[in-house]
């Protein structure tokens, strides 16, 4: 395409915008995620000499568009939700603003990062909300599908409101807390469990958790608290105990009684083991004496939506509103904002959709944030997009705040029907709006 657009002339400013079409069945809500990694892309968007020499040798391409890639550089017009916001379908989470061959040529790539690190934000927002106040660490690095997915689920999921993760390399970049146990095979290459347990604690006494279901549950309990007081002479506190199987409700209560019978009762218990968020409002309910949770394969899968009916649609080319009118896919026109009203306590009330130079009531979520190819502020840092998640949490419906389900309304606005009809005469076509 970017060919065909170079040979046609046909690089005047054109504005796509990403968004969801509309809500998986088992998600009342998404939350944004991944702008800045979408942001760093364009700011780095180039192609190197060797990749350009590949192109060359392909045969695939003219000499003309190689040239034209040589410069490639994004120099265009970014506006966005603010990662960590709360949105609904048709919503904007991201508008580009440039000229049209490289504005496609980045679809894939922004794609890409918007879509899984708002999948997995979105996963972890309802595990979070499951489970008020419990620890939430990220274990599903070994699950995720490539080491750059596993990557940004520590990311994503720290953005929603998780405590950290076991993936080291996001504390490296990012400052994401990290958090390790040990593993059965740890256990098992010993003959005797306590032998384990010593062994381990004193190789890393600190922030120690000891995985006590490799055998039996409850004896790995009693060794813990019978080995306990030699490491507390040692200086080694017992942090905690992970259960990473059977019936995690009934266990953490006999866990949590011997703990306290061998004075232990600050030792914390963690559990893991194919969890998601049903399990934890489960586990929550029956009020079970767990102090946290360890969430991997439903989280850095999202196993129960793998995917999100995303889509980086054309919105306006050279000044003129455009839109699909594919059965089923059809797309408001132009270029859009989203103003959400709160109610007196602060709660959210509904959305209004519609053209971005409307006058509407509100608070307007899409905020410039590239202008010409640069910054028009500082980024946030990765505690203060979690700060302004944990607000969004606080306003959500309660129904919602309940992973209950609830039609939350977005309103179309009037100025953006009219812009339809008035594409549609454009165009000579008579269509439902979508």
């Amino acid at each position: 395409m970017l060919e065909a657009y170079l040979e046609h002339g046909r690089t005047e400013t054109a504005v796509f915008e990403f968004f969801i079409r509309k809500l998986p069945g088992r998600r009342g809500f998404l939350m944004a995620a991944g702008l800045e990694q979408a942001v760093e892309f364009l700011e780095n968007l180039a192609l190197s000499p060797d990749e350009l020499d590949w192109l060359r040798r392909s045969g695939r391409f003219r000499p003309a568009t190689i040239d034209w890639l040589a410069g490639l550089r994004f120099t265009g017009d970014i506006d966005a939700i603010p990662e960590g916001t709360v949105f609904f379908g048709d919503e904007p989470i991201l508008r580009v603003t440039a000229p049209l061959p490289v504005a496609q040529l980045v679809e894939s790539r922004l794609i890409n990062i918007l879509h899984y690190q708002s999948l997995v934000a979105s996963k972890a927002a309802r595990m979070v909300l499951a489970a008020p106040g419990r620890r939430l660490v990220d274990f599903g690095f070994r699950r995720a599908h490539g080491a750059e997915a596993g990557l940004m689920a520590a990311r994503a999921s720290y953005v929603a409101g998780f405590d950290g993760t076991a993936t080291a390399l996001a504390g490296k970049l990012w400052g994401v807390p990290l958090y390790g146990t040990m593993a059965h095979s740890f256990v098992q290459s010993f003959d005797d469990e306590a032998a384990a347990f010593e062994a381990f604690a004193r190789a890393r006494p600190d922030g120690l958790t000891l995985l006590i279901d490799t055998y039996d549950t409850e004896d790995g309990a009693r060794k813990v608290t019978a080995l306990a007081p030699r490491l507390k002479a040692a200086g080694i506190a017992v942090a905690g105990v992970r259960l990473d199987s059977g019936d995690l409700a009934a266990l953490s209560r006999s866990v949590r009684r011997i703990l306290d019978e061998g004075g232990l009762d600050d030792t914390t218990i963690f559990a893991s083991g194919g969890l998601d968020e049903d399990d934890l409002l489960v586990l929550v309910g029956k009020d079970a004496p767990i102090d946290g949770f360890g969430l991997g394969t439903s989280l850095t899968t999202s196993s129960d939506v793998p995917a999100l009916d995303c889509a980086y649609k054309l919105q306006e080319y050279a000044g003129l509103a455009r839109r699909k009118l594919s059965t089923g896919k059809a797309t408001w026109p132009g270029r859009k904002q989203v103003w959400r009203r709160y109610r007196a306590d602060g709660v959210m009330a509904g959305d209004v959709l519609s053209t971005h130079d409307d006058a509407v009531r509100g608070e307007a979520l899409v905020q410039p944030v590239l202008r010409g190819g640069r910054r028009v502020a500082v980024a946030p840092t990765l505690s203060e997009i979690r700060e302004h998640a944990a607000r969004e949490f606080e306003r959500l419906p309660e129904p919602l705040r309940r992973l209950q389900p609830f039609a939350y309304p977005v309103e179309v606005g009037d100025r953006l029907k009219t812009l339809t009809e008035e594409v549609d005469r454009r165009l000579h076509v008579r269509r439902a709006p979508p």
